[in-house]
């Protein structure tokens, strides 16, 4: 069922313990295996559960943990309640308390990053952009030093160690996927990347010498940062899509 994206597979689980899954036109038990060929049904009542379920935009601010809270620091999500929805969320959908629970974050963004988080109830979301065989591309905004070079980066640093950090570099033992970076300005790079390791990017560019200054993730596929002031958040739109 989760490889067909009708839903996660915890949701699946949910649903066929509620008789809610039935295969081939009987109700299916816990655990049954089934082939290509077999007919799978799902109950409405389940795709009207799965349709309550929200996906929430939120541009992180400097100083929060994207996930579960660590070493003090407060997690993103303490940011969503009633006073810090965007005013101009073109959505119509309304906050309440039970869209908290069992939100979570899809991919990391560091406490001293800030930028595009997304945030979601919804199994389907979450495996779309963190799964094994996610395709689903990030950009963000990169400022960095080049040694002592805060200022015209560009000119100081060298072409062939840009190409690196397009495609050679290694973390953790392992080669990193082809990226996307190239200079926005003098002192600022993009990066575009179909990857999410652990401080991604801050590692990549101490591999090549740079020093990471401020990074702000600003899209995660089809969806952008735009306009969302930093700390407050949106719905995800019906008609938007990663």
């Amino acid at each position: 069922m989760a490889e067909l994206g009708l839903c996660s597979r915890r949701e699946a689980d949910d649903w066929i313990a509620q008789g809610w899954v039935k295969v081939n036109g009987e109700v299916a038990p816990m655990g049954l295996q089934v082939l290509p060929t077999d007919r799978i049904e799902v109950e409405r009542v389940a795709q009207g559960f799965q349709e309550q379920k929200v996906t929430i935009l939120m541009h992180k601010p400097m100083g929060y943990v994207s996930g579960q809270a660590e070493d003090g620091h407060t997690p993103a999500v303490a940011l969503i309640n009633p006073r810090t929805h965007w005013r101009e969320d073109p959505s119509r959908m309304r906050f309440s308390p039970p869209q908290l629970r069992g939100l979570a974050p899809c991919g990391r963004l560091d406490i001293d990053s800030v930028g595009l988080l997304v945030l979601t109830q919804d199994g389907r979301v979450a495996r779309h952009l963190i799964g094994e065989d996610s395709e689903v591309d990030k950009e963000y905004l990169v400022r960095v030093q080049y040694g002592d070079v805060a200022l015209n980066v560009q000119d100081a640093f060298p072409a062939e160690q840009l190409a690196r950090l397009c495609h050679g570099l290694s973390l953790d033992g392992q080669p990193l996927k082809p990226a996307r970076v190239d200079w926005q300005n003098p002192e600022q790079l993009r990066f575009v990347l179909n990857e999410g390791k652990k401080r991604q990017i801050r590692r990549m560019c101490e591999l090549v010498g740079l020093k990471v200054v401020g990074l702000k993730r600003i899209r995660i596929g089809r969806v952008t940062l735009g306009n969302l002031p930093v700390g407050q958040w949106r719905y995800l739109g019906a008609n938007e899509k990663f």
